[in-house]
């Protein structure tokens, strides 16, 4: 959450001005590095039911913080009062050149979702999000920005359909025509009456099921209803306890997330490859066996998830995973000795998923 404020009462800006505006700051969007952007009103209508619901069903699992803060993540003017547009940005992060298929099909390579293998996208899209709110604060004084990238509670994907930037998936991500659904979204709240976009109406999902049917945890309660206990992102990141034996064997050798809902949905194949050198793999974190990882001290981890998302799972939860993906790898002697390095490991959590894993192996 970050940019300029400015509180002093909202100064009467002809039309023409905001309109011309408005175009500026799609023009300065592009510049900034964002795919595309769009402006809608701040109202989220029946996604803000569809997320009661989700809630009531228990969907959430441990993530309490998406019942938190009463009607600000239905309602953005009650998180930031006044506001009376929304800015809603997308970002490709997709690496190039990648190969995901081929790296689930490794058993013994570690798959890291493709969002996490670069830096932390919360930093980079902040920054120019700053810069964006900076802009606007410059070209027209009196009213007030705010800038959030998936750090308040923000409806981000109801927004930004309601922009324009795509519609909402069976697998519930965003989807863009042309674009597929590799992408990060920002939004800045604004109080200036911006004019809006048309908002995205048409679904084209159709009769596909291809995401709902290719979930390795079948997650999927329906199309559009996803049990976030049941998913591998939320068991893999979220999660902060020992994973439930029965989803173990599922996983496979997704060690941070999961991409199958996306790879496997026909629209990715307009995806474009991000042009921004920070989500780029580091470390290897693309093409690297789970043996390897598995053998990473906590110094090592820390330096070389330094300004990553992976720092969310923390070093106990990243040996947890990789234990598990080890667990469902071939016995292979780079495998069995991995597990065994760690088989007396001080951590309870850790110990009881290599012992799980080394079971599994026979051993």
């Amino acid at each position: 959450m970050t940019g300029p404020t400015s509180t002093t009462s909202s100064p009467a800006i002809p039309e023409e001005t905001l309109a011309d505006l408005a175009q500026r700051i799609h023009e300065w969007a592009r510049e900034l590095g964002f795919s595309s952007s769009g402006i809608t009103t701040p109202e989220t209508g029946e996604h803000a039911r569809h997320l009661k619901n989700w809630l009531a069903n228990g969907y959430q699992g441990e993530m309490d913080y998406m019942g938190h803060h009463g009607d600000k993540r239905y309602t953005p003017e009650s998180l930031v009062p006044g506001t009376e547009r929304v800015i809603s940005v997308r970002m490709d992060y997709l690496p190039a050149p990648d190969n995901p298929k081929e790296v689930l099909r490794n058993r013994e390579k570690a798959y890291v979702t493709r969002y996490a293998q670069g830096r932390d996208y919360h930093k980079v899209i902040r920054k120019r999000l700053a810069t964006l709110a900076s802009r606007i604060d410059e070209a027209v004084a009196g009213y007030h920005h705010r800038a959030f990238v998936d750090s308040a509670p923000v409806l981000e994907r109801a927004l930004a359909q309601r922009a324009g930037l795509g519609w909402i998936g069976k697998n519930t991500m965003l989807i863009h025509p042309k674009a597929g659904s590799f992408f990060f979204l920002g939004e800045i709240f604004t109080s200036a009456p911006l004019p809006i976009d048309a908002p995205f109406e048409t679904e084209h999902c159709g009769s596909c099921s291809a995401c709902l049917d290719i979930c390795p945890t079948q997650a999927f309660v329906s199309p559009y209803q996803l049990d976030g206990r049941r998913c591998i992102s939320y068991l893999t990141i979220e999660l902060k306890g020992s994973i439930p034996e029965d989803l173990r064997p599922l996983i496979g050798n997704r060690v941070f997330g999961c991409d199958d809902c996306q790879l496997v949905c026909p629209w990715q194949k307009f995806s474009n490859s991000t042009r921004e050198a920070d989500f780029q793999p580091r470390h290897g974190l693309n093409n690297s066996t789970l043996a390897e990882l598995f053998l990473w001290t906590e110094e090592q981890f820390l330096k070389r998830t330094e300004g990553s998302a992976i720092r969310r799972t923390g070093y106990e939860g990243w040996l947890r995973n990789l234990a598990v993906g080890l667990g469902n790898a071939p016995s292979t002697i780079p495998v069995i000795e991995a597990l065994k390095q760690r088989a007396e490991h001080p951590s309870d959590m850790v110990r009881e998923h290599v012992q799980w894993a080394l079971r599994r192996h026979g051993l």
